[in-house]
């Protein structure tokens, strides 16, 4: 996913169609949550004019992250499109500056793979549970039972012994 500025130009007329398997498998030990991050596969194409490239990139991959409950393996598959636009002359990046998704490019190579890393570890969940974690579900203890939405009886309006002298308090008698 690196390029050089005068490769890039070769394809300004015609822009650079994108289709490739990228492995991102060392961000495994950057984020410890990802146990595994197989090849990820990256579509899209590159505009190119004389000032900037910008990169419009659909991404699609599944890593291993381990069960919130159970620690199991869990398959979460995740897909997202971004916009990337890169300068390639210095004096314009202040013209730019204010969209966040503008790069600098530093010497005169394009290289995606930073910006591909850090998107990916965006989409890394606070948390995944497993399919089979339902099952080990403790249901009660002592004291206590587990109830979910579809187990909870329906709330009535039941009134407080203690409160049921207020329950007539902003009743009127007015008619």
């Amino acid at each position: 996913m690196k390029w050089s500025i005068i490769q890039l130009q070769k394809f300004r007329d015609t822009g650079l169609v994108i289709d490739e398997m990228v492995d991102m498998s060392h961000l495994e030990a950057r984020e410890a949550e990802i146990r595994s991050l197989p090849p990820v596969h990256v579509t899209g194409r590159a505009d190119i004019s004389a000032d900037k490239v910008t990169f419009h990139l659909n991404v699609k991959g599944c890593m291993i992250l381990p069960c919130s409950r159970t620690l199991v393996d869990v398959e979460y598959s995740f897909e997202f499109s971004l916009m990337e636009t890169f300068i390639l002359k210095a004096s314009l990046f202040s013209e730019y500056q204010e969209n966040e998704d503008i790069h600098l490019v530093k010497g005169d190579v394009v290289d995606l793979k930073p910006v591909l890393e850090e998107e990916i570890l965006l989409e890394v969940p606070m948390q995944v549970i497993s399919e089979e974690a339902d099952q080990h579900i403790i249901s009660s203890g002592k004291g206590w039972e587990y109830q979910g939405e579809e187990q909870a009886p329906a709330e009535e309006n039941k009134v407080d012994p203690r409160l049921a002298g207020l329950a007539d308090f902003f009743k009127s008698d007015k008619k």
